[in-house]
C-alpha cells in the first residue's frame, strides 16, 4: 500500500481489523486483501500491516506470554477489546522495527481506554509493562508502563 498514516492512525486501524477477526475465520491475507478494496474509512497502511502479520506469525509466543502474565484470570476471561489491544502492543515491542516499546505501550493504552471498558486500560498498562520489563526493554524510559497488571 502507497499511502502511508500518522502511526497513531495506523495502530488504531489494525485493531479495528484484529478486533474484526476476531469474529471470524478469514485469513490474514484475505482479510488484508478485503480492507484495501473495500475499506476507505478504516485502511491499514504498510506499518498496520506489519503489525498484524507480526502478531499472526507469533501468536503462539505472544499468547504465552500473555498468559504467563496473568494473575488469576484465564484468557477466555480478558475482554475481546483488550486481549486483542495486548496481542497487538506486544507483537509490536518485541517483533516490530521501530524498537520504541514506550510508544507501542502508550498508544495500547489510548486504544484501550478508547474502544475498552471503563478500567480496561489498567490492566493493559501493567501487563504490558511487566513485559516490557521481562523482556529488557526500557519502557519506563521513554513513558511506558510502570504498574503492575490489574485485574481485567
Amino acid at each position: 500500500m502507497e499511502n502511508q498514516m500518522p502511526r497513531r492512525q495506523a495502530r488504531e486501524n489494525a485493531f479495528l481489523l484484529a478486533f474484526a477477526q476476531t469474529f471470524g475465520e478469514l485469513p490474514l491475507e484475505e482479510a488484508l486483501d478485503a480492507n484495501r478494496e473495500n475499506d476507505e474509512e478504516h485502511p491499514v497502511d504498510d506499518f498496520g500491516a506489519c503489525l498484524l502479520r507480526a502478531y499472526y506469525d507469533h501468536s503462539a509466543e505472544v499468547d504465552d506470554l500473555i498468559r504467563g502474565h496473568l494473575r488469576g484470570w484465564t484468557m477466555e476471561r480478558i475482554p475481546r477489546v483488550s486481549i486483542t489491544v495486548l496481542r497487538l502492543a506486544i507483537a509490536e515491542l518485541l517483533y516490530g522495527a521501530e524498537h520504541k516499546p514506550g510508544v507501542a505501550i502508550n498508544e495500547a493504552v489510548e486504544l484501550a481506554k478508547k474502544y475498552g471498558a471503563e478500567e480496561d486500560y489498567q490492566f493493559v498498562n501493567g501487563l504490558l509493562g511487566s513485559v516490557a520489563r521481562e523482556a529488557g526493554l526500557a519502557a519506563g524510559e521513554d513513558g511506558g508502563a510502570q504498574e503492575e497488571p490489574a485485574q481485567p
